[in-house]
């Protein structure tokens, strides 16, 4: 079995508990990692002078593959986020988020199980924004309303939505790939193209043409609004759904929110050169360090991370163990109970050590 050499990044607030615990689990599956340990976010800036120093962009570089625990934007550092500056700086295009209903989560139904992707690099969320009464803002302004002969109002800030046809083509290539690697049998494009034609438009027509080229996999397309409503009423229908930035990120809580909350939403940034596999929760700082919150989100993070790494039957167990532990409902945190003050939740440490349990439970009905 091959040693994988992993970027851990422990976060902000309760993300070095989360993360411990999760590395304890992915090492339990009895795969072999050298961990580079890295600080990103505030506990950052006191050495480094900033919440994305360099060494942690070189060493996702030279591992290729990073788990991440969440991070806080320090406010007023000039950073909009830092996960979407770490992103953009390793260009992971490709945002993956399974949505899957396990037994004995608090799930608003048991049919659920599809997976986002989402396009990371592009849409609104490019950074390209003009704050209201600017030279700059003004002035596109006064250049937008002379071009498109429609008015805009002069107290007006602006965002600027990019969408490309390379942008494009990648993330729903990307999407078929994905299906096609994990048994999957239907790519749904999201988008709003029948308003805005000229980029979720482009979208649409470069998906369109991608399927054309990967025709063993069925294609659909979804306007977004119709989309979060089919999602509610028939979730069975759809597999992957391929998304611009924004769309994917609304979409991505409403899965969460589908299966119990963000404590079992799984997260993978993925690019050409490398990945980091992340909770979509946030780093939630008045929980730090009291051994509260749920690290299945990291955790599922991991098996994620194993399948990017090949390491296909420990990902099986340890998703699995993560299963049983969910299903058993003893010892769980006070998220996945019914009554969010019950007094038999367990802390962090204490999931992880009954899913190390459940590993060991399951190695020993193994065959030998």
């Amino acid at each position: 079995m091959a040693r994988h050499a992993v970027t851990l990044i422990p976060g902000d607030g309760v993300g070095p508990e989360i993360c411990e615990a999760s590395r304890r689990v992915l090492e339990a599956t009895g795969v072999e990692f050298d961990w580079d340990v890295q600080n990103a976010g505030e506990a950052a800036i006191a050495e480094f002078g900033t919440p994305l120093p360099d060494p942690v962009l070189e060493s996702i570089r030279k591992n290729k593959v990073a788990l991440k625990g969440p991070i806080t934007t320090p406010v007023g550092s000039g950073f909009r986020s830092v996960n979407v500056a770490l992103r953009q700086a390793l260009d992971l295009y490709a945002l993956v988020r399974p949505v899957k209903a396990y037994k004995g989560a608090r799930n608003l139904r048991d049919d659920l199980d599809f997976i986002i992707v989402r396009e990371n690099t592009e849409d609104i969320y490019a950074g390209l924004e003009f704050e209201k009464g600017t030279t700059d803002a003004d002035h596109l302004i006064q250049e937008i309303s002379g071009l498109l002969k429609k008015k805009i109002r002069p107290d007006s800030g602006l965002s600027i939505k990019p969408i490309s046809v390379s942008g494009s083509e990648r993330i729903v290539q990307f999407a078929f790939d994905y299906a096609r690697r994990n048994n999957r049998r239907k790519v749904t494009a999201v988008h709003k193209a029948n308003i805005m034609k000229h980029t979720d438009g482009l979208f649409l027509a470069v998906a369109r043409q991608v399927a054309e080229r990967n025709k063993d996999i069925e294609f659909e397309d979804r306007i977004v609004d119709n989309m979060c409503m089919q999602l509610v009423l028939r979730p069975k229908e759809y597999d992957i759904l391929c998304c611009p930035n924004l769309y994917g990120d609304i979409i991505s809580d409403l899965g969460a929110g589908m299966i119990g909350g963000l404590g079992l939403a799984p997260g993978a940034n993925i690019g050409t050169d490398g990945a980091v596999f992340e909770a979509t929760h946030g780093s939630a700082p008045k929980y730090a360090g009291k051994n509260k919150v749920n690290p299945m989100a990291v955790m599922l993070s991991g098996v994620m991370m194993l399948r990017y790494l090949e390491e296909t039957a420990a990902a099986d167990a340890l998703d699995k163990a993560i299963a049983n532990v969910i299903a058993l409902g003893e010892n769980v945190t006070y998220d996945l109970k019914e009554s969010r003050d019950d007094p038999t939740a367990v802390g962090t440490s204490q999931v992880a050590d009954a899913v190390i349990a459940q590993l060991k439970a399951g190695e020993a009905a193994q065959p030998a």
